[in-house]
Parts: C-alpha cells; sequence; structure tokens
C-alpha cells in the first residue's frame, strides 16, 4: 500500500495516508466490487488467523509433539498442493465466485469438526480436506484482486486486505491470551484445552460470516486469449509462454518451504521452548500481528526506494539474519524480540512477491500462474513442514532454525541476482 503518493491531480501536494487516510483512499479509487472482496477477506483472515495461531497449542494440551504436528500441518499442505490445479482450472472454466462460495461453506465446517475430533488418524485425514478446500482461496485471491484493481492501484489493493488482516489477528491474540482469566473471573471454571476448542469454533464462525459478501461478490471476466475460449489451452503451454515462471516459481517455492518449516511451530517453540506462558504467548502474537500491520503499511516505502526486486531481497536477508540469531539465542526476552522482528521482515516481503508476481503475468495468465504458485509451494512444503516436526522432536529447535537461516540467506540472495533485470538496475537505483 502506497503511503505517500508522488503527484496528484494539479500538481497539489501528495496526499500521506498518515494525515488523511479519505483522501488517500479517495485518490486510489478502488471500486465498490473490491471492497465487497475485501469484507470476505476481512472475515476469512479474521476467523482463520486465530484459528491456525491457536490450533497446534490445543494440540499440545492434548499431548501432540512436534512429529505429529508435523505430519498433520504436512498432510493440510499435500490436500493445498492435490486441490491447487483442479481450483485453477475450475477457476477458469466456471468463475472464481462459485469456487468462493464452496470455500466459504466447507473450509469453517470442516476445521470445526478437526477442534471437536481429536483423534490423530482423524486429524491427518480431516487436515488434507482442509488443505484441499483451502486450495480455493490462494488461487481465487490473486486474481480476484488483480481484477477488481488497476496496476496503479493493484499494490494498494493487496495491502490494504493484508494489513487488516493482521489488524483482526491483533485483537483475536489479546482474546486468545486472555479469554480463559476473563471466564474464570464470570465464573465459568474452563480447562487450557476446553478454552481453546471453544475459540476454534467460534473463529470457524467468523470465518463462515466472509459468505454474505462472497453472494454479493460480482467479479469481471478475465480477459482471454483466442485459443483459450476455443478450449485449447493448457497448464504446460502456459508455463512455456511466461519465461519468467520458470525463474520466479522455484524460488517461491524454497521460500515457502522455510516459512513453513517453521511458522507452524512458532507458538510451540514460545510455549515450549522458551516456556513462555499462554496470556503472553497471545500477547506476542498481538505485537506481531502490530508489527506486521505497521510494515505491511510501509512495505510499498521500503520498495520504492530499493526497487520491487532487491526491497523483496532485502526483506528476506532481514528475516533470514533474525532467524540464524534466534537459534543461538539463549535468553527469552532477546529470542521473543527475534521472533517478532522475523515475523515483521517475513511479512513484508509477501506484498511485494505478489505484485512481481501478477504484474508481469498477462491478464489471461493470472489464474494460472497463481494456481502453478500455490502448486509449487504446496509440494515443497508439504515435505518441509513434516520434516521439520520430525528434525525438532530428533535435534531440538537450534540446529534445526540455523539450517533454515541458511537456507533462507540463499534464496534472497538468488531472488536478489536471478530476478533483477540488469538494464533496470541504473533506473531502480535512479
Amino acid at each position: 500500500m502506497e503511503l505517500l503518493l508522488d503527484s496528484v491531480p494539479g500538481g497539489s501536494t501528495a496526499v500521506s495516508f498518515w494525515r488523511n487516510p479519505s483522501a488517500w483512499l479517495r485518490e486510489k479509487s478502488l471500486s465498490r466490487s473490491y471492497w465487497v472482496f475485501f469484507s470476505a477477506a476481512f472475515f476469512f483472515d479474521a476467523g482463520f488467523s486465530i484459528y491456525f495461531f491457536l490450533f497446534n497449542l490445543y494440540l499440545l494440551d492434548h499431548h501432540f509433539n512436534e512429529r505429529a504436528m508435523g505430519w498433520i500441518g504436512g498432510a493440510m499442505t499435500l490436500g493445498s498442493l492435490i486441490g491447487t490445479l483442479p481450483a485453477g482450472a475450475l477457476a477458469q472454466r466456471i468463475g472464481l465466485r462459485p469456487l468462493l462460495i464452496v470455500l466459504f461453506v466447507t473450509a469453517p465446517l470442516v476445521n470445526a469438526i478437526r477442534a471437536v475430533w481429536v483423534w490423530e488418524p482423524a486429524q491427518i485425514g480431516l487436515a488434507f480436506v482442509v488443505g484441499l478446500a483451502m486450495s480455493i482461496w490462494g488461487v481465487c485471491f490473486l486474481p480476484g484482486v488483480a481484477r477488481l484493481t488497476e496496476e496503479k492501484n493493484r499494490t494498494a489493493g493487496f495491502s490494504l486486505i493484508f494489513s487488516a488482516s493482521v489488524g483482526t489477528g491483533m485483537l483475536g491474540g489479546i482474546v486468545c491470551g486472555y479469554l480463559r482469566q476473563w471466564l474464570g473471573m464470570a465464573g465459568f471454571a474452563m480447562q487450557p484445552a476446553e478454552v481453546k476448542r471453544f475459540i476454534l469454533l467460534v473463529s470457524c464462525a467468523i470465518a463462515f460470516l466472509g459468505l454474505l459478501p462472497v453472494l454479493r461478490l460480482r467479479i469481471p471476466s478475465e480477459v482471454t486469449a483466442p485459443d483459450i475460449q476455443a478450449g485449447r489451452w493448457s497448464w504446460l503451454r502456459a508455463w512455456k509462454l511466461n519465461p519468467f515462471l520458470w525463474r520466479f516459481l522455484p524460488l517461491m517455492a524454497l521460500w515457502s518451504a522455510v516459512l513453513a518449516a517453521f511458522t507452524p511451530f512458532a507458538n510451540v517453540y514460545l510455549s515450549r521452548e522458551l516456556r513462555v506462558p499462554m496470556t503472553r504467548v497471545g500477547l506476542i502474537f498481538s505485537i506481531v500481528q502490530l508489527l506486521q500491520l505497521c510494515m505491511g503499511l510501509l512495505t510499498p516505502i521500503v520498495l520504492r526506494a530499493l526497487g520491487l526486486i532487491r526491497g523483496i531481497a532485502a526483506t528476506q536477508i532481514l528475516a533470514a539474519v533474525t532467524l540464524g540469531l534466534m537459534a543461538g539465542a539463549r535468553n527469552g526476552q532477546l529470542a521473543v524480540g527475534l521472533y517478532l522482528t522475523f515475523s515483521a521482515a517475513q511479512w513484508m516481503s509477501s506484498p511485494g512477491l505478489y505484485n512481481l508476481l501478477m504484474n508481469a503475468t498477462p491478464d489471461a495468465e493470472r489464474s494460472a500462474a497463481a494456481a502453478m504458485t500455490l502448486f509449487s509451494n504446496a509440494l515443497v512444503a508439504s515435505i518441509a513442514t513434516a520434516g521439520a516436526g520430525v528434525f525438532l522432536t530428533r535435534f531440538g529447535y537450534p540446529p534445526v532454525l540455523f539450517s533454515l537461516a541458511a537456507v533462507a540467506l540463499a534464496i534472497a540472495l538468488l531472488f536478489w541476482f536471478l530476478l533483477s533485470p540488469p538494464r533496470q538496475t541504473q533506473g531502480e537505483a535512479g
């Protein structure tokens, strides 16, 4: 999201988001359909950001270890892997809105069942089904925002949704951390696992509310090439016609693998490794959301100053360095500070990565590009999450975190050198 416009019509002073948010939003001229989509994304992110923050801690209360959590997380990512390409094909055939309706009904329902049926084989199977359903969101989100925005306001469109999601997550973290105490003061004595189950079910209900704006949503049809209209389009042909994807997808997939190897276990790391109580874990999660909100708002300034690709690489390098320092941290407060910095840095790279993908892909290929990106991400992330669970159980957190930091640093450098157009280097520097 651009916080400061370079110019406005008539040569007047630039509009600052912080000084005049309403004028800034008017200048962006985001459509009514975008705001309907924004509402659906708001409920989706508000519900499931709380759900996935809390779920592994809920499993921890039921004596699941990192190995089991890794298999469950890997099964969900495997479901996303298998569901992504069919979802992308359906998006091409029937449009985005029908798929979004299926998503907003199925995902909350199955996740609610996961909160009730706590049995490892069932958890693995249900996680796979959730992955199938959640793959729809990734396939629909990127082309949906792209079709409801223009190139001049697309970064703002992506960043607004990202920032709203972390704002709701911040409130959710506080509720998660202190709800048991509040219920106790009200006279309701509940065990930690029961409180978490209650929050998980409420978060599913919040996500389900996103169905209401989806039913009112109207998304323009994509601009299609004649061979696509004739039904002769294929995934392999789109891959062949867009050389950018050959360089972008492997690097994006590896970066997603690094995140998938640590992020699902972050709260377990705080609770088990650092012995942080639940109230503080919830507060830390809220601080993470606040940091991500601020960093999401500042991201366009960083990308404008450094250039899109170099800005992405810079945020990835910062994330890699803090992850490596976290591996050697022995002081709990220092480790928490490094974790907060890592969370903020890796979040800053997301709007830039998605903006890069959508800007470098023709409109007719955006659904396919989104599907292939999520397919590649899920392919490596499913292995990364399951493998990380096994390694964490066997070797502990420090050596695994240090290895992930080294891989993340290598990926950032490859992003910088392989995706930076040599002819644009001088222009970007200016």
